[in-house]
């Protein structure tokens, strides 16, 4: 497993933070979606279940791009 830094614009940019961005991408519409559901009234703490969840995301998306 080895990741490049990526070229932006003459900018060299660790790949994790374009990851923690896509990860961010893909948290908006699952809070939209949760809101819509109403899951937060059933979550203990919605700060800390939020941030699992982008955590969740996160890794997912490392452990793809790692292959």
């Amino acid at each position: 497993m080895r990741f490049n830094e990526i070229d932006l614009f003459g900018v060299y940019v660790a790949p994790i933070s374009l990851m923690m961005i896509g990860a961010w991408l893909i948290l908006i519409p699952l809070r939209r979606l949760a809101d819509g559901f109403g899951l937060l009234r059933q979550v203990w703490h919605p700060a800390l279940f939020w941030f699992a969840v982008y955590m969740m995301s996160l890794s997912a998306i490392v452990l793809i791009a790692a292959r």
